[in-house]
């Protein structure tokens, strides 16, 4: 089983310490934070852009296609009324000259993202209380 430590931090920061790193989280300042990290919901959804970036990449590494012209942009859209996040589109904005045989095959790739996977089929989240 992996194991991530999570610790309060000053104001309503957030630290989750794994793997010898330090994710620092804080809420914006209208939100009562400091906004001086990203907050948990801003790096859920950037783990969704930077995974599917990450297989953009393998993909065109392994083609040998240079990828350094490649940018992949996030839109995303909520309802207003219960203010969930109801669609992610990614847009893989590619260079003039990158093989059109790759279009779709790249798309694909996108597509095969762990985070996205993980969505789509959610683990079961359980909240326990333990006394130290």
């Amino acid at each position: 089983m992996k194991e991530m430590r999570i610790t309060l931090g000053e104001n309503l920061r957030v630290n989750a310490h794994y793997k010898g790193h330090i994710i620092e989280t804080d809420q914006p300042a209208s939100a009562g934070g400091d906004g001086n990290h990203p907050s948990p919901f801003d790096l859920f959804l950037a783990s969704l852009g930077t995974c599917a970036g990450f297989y953009v990449k393998s993909f065109c590494r392994q083609r040998g296609i240079s990828e350094n012209s490649i940018e992949l942009v996030q839109r995303m859209e909520m309802d207003k009324t219960t203010r969930m996040i109801t669609r992610v589109n990614i847009d893989i904005i590619l260079p003039p000259g990158f093989p059109e045989k790759y279009r779709d095959p790249v798309i694909k790739a996108a597509g095969a993202c762990s985070v996205k996977k993980h969505i789509a089929t959610a683990p079961e989240i359980v909240v326990n209380t333990v006394t130290s």
